[in-house]
């Protein structure tokens, strides 16, 4: 079966244990050979993503503020990071079907992230049940999967804005928040967060790897296409601290993060 096809039908499921068990199953594309465009006659009357009635989605003003000292502070943080997996998954996926005339390993590497971001989420709502919470009972926001509407006809600024500014700050961010899980007693949350950020910096490897791809089939200088792609896009402006050695073994050169801390 294509994989971009069955990329798009799992993107299209709206229940988030049958998506996770779809990707799951998502076999990896083998060669070279670019897969064929997908059969897209359900975006008539789907949309995308398929998502249930739950979490409602607000603006990120809206979310709680909540101490992780608490049992309900922490399990609104770990459904926050869970909201943020399963739309990773979605981008995954979205990569995948929607961006045709691309090597094989491009649909490879975008197919097993969505496999490891779908392990990454039932990862936190396992943790989420076990505090007696489900998915879908705190609202969230829709950032990241903003993006992807916005960058839906250019595949340059998806993958500029969402691995590497977008996914890249969960880079920057996943260190505080295990230190504050340990600092709580959630040992065991803190250990997720280890394995999430580890598998992360892979995956913005990734994106890295195809953005400067492009840029040099493009004759494009990365620094400033970053800069112009960032402002015609409307991206958020990444701010510090900036977990630096995560940064590097994902790929960002020094000339890259010198242009990041500057501002």
């Amino acid at each position: 079966m294509n994989p971009r096809q069955l990329a798009l039908d799992a993107l299209l499921l709206d229940d988030a244990a049958a998506k996770c068990a779809a990707v799951d199953a998502l076999p990896l594309p083998a060669g070279e050979q670019t897969p064929a465009d997908p059969d897209g006659s359900r975006l008539l009357r789907e949309s995308l993503p398929g998502r249930g009635a739950r979490p409602v989605l607000v603006a990120p003003t809206q979310l709680a503020q909540r101490a992780v000292t608490t049992r309900e502070g922490r399990a609104a943080l770990f459904h926050s990071l869970a909201h943020i997996e399963l739309n990773a998954v979605n981008l995954a996926l979205d990569a995948v079907w929607r961006f045709g005339g691309l090597p094989g390993d491009f649909y490879r590497d975008w197919v097993g992230v969505a496999r490891e971001e779908s392990q990454h989420f039932q990862l936190l709502h396992g943790h989420l049940q076990a505090m007696g919470f489900s998915y879908g009972d705190f609202p969230a926001h829709d950032g990241l999967w903003e993006m992807a509407e916005r960058t839906r006809d250019d595949l340059l600024a998806r993958l500029a804005l969402v691995p590497r500014v977008l996914e890249a700050r969960g880079l920057d961010a996943a260190p505080l928040i295990r230190d504050k899980l340990r600092q709580a007693g959630d040992e065991r949350g803190a250990a997720l967060l280890e394995i999430i950020l580890r598998d992360e910096v892979a995956h913005v490897r990734i994106g890295n790897r195809w953005y400067h791809w492009l840029c040099e089939r493009r004759g494009l200088d990365p620094l400033a296409c970053q800069a112009e792609l960032a402002w015609r896009f409307r991206a958020p402006r990444p701010r510090g601290p900036f977990n630096l050695e995560a940064r590097r073994a994902a790929g960002f050169d020094e000339q890259e993060l010198a242009a990041l801390q500057a501002g």
